[in-house]
């Protein structure tokens, strides 16, 4: 019972985030037709370093917290200590993905073109769905 609230939680920051970057595309483009200045390039090299170490930090993040977790949960499925690690795991996972998103409505902000910050919008979109929630299912069930 624990872990299905857990995963039912899980799910639902998921699609909250998803729906946040979404909105975060549209707001980008409203304030971009009222801004209007010149970008700075060393901000775009400077959030695409940190895009490109946030995304190694989701697969270390899933491979420590997450990965461990599921396979003690496939043995104990009532471990709430587990439970709660797997949750965590996971949003803090998903903070990752957001931070892509964030990134994007930052340089679109900035006078960055959407041609420039799509890749953001879209890389934390994807890893967000990637990295979907999976109840750990037991040997025999």
């Amino acid at each position: 019972m624990v872990m299905g609230a857990a995963i039912r939680l899980v799910r639902q920051v998921q699609i909250a985030m998803l729906v946040s970057i979404a909105f975060y595309a549209a707001v980008g483009e409203m304030l971009a037709r009222t801004l209007n200045r010149n970008p700075a390039n060393t901000l775009f090299h400077a959030l695409s370093f940190i895009s490109i170490s946030l995304v190694g930090a989701t697969v270390v993040v899933r491979r420590t917290l997450v990965l461990p977790s599921e396979a003690l949960l496939k043995e104990r499925s009532d471990d709430s200590v587990m439970v709660a690690r797997w949750r965590t795991g996971y949003l803090f996972l998903y903070a990752l993905c957001e931070v892509l998103g964030v990134f994007g409505l930052i340089l679109r902000m900035a006078g960055f073109t959407l041609a420039n910050v799509w890749g953001f919008y879209l890389g934390g979109f994807l890893l967000l769905l990637l990295y979907s929630p999976r109840a750990p299912r037991t040997e025999f069930s």
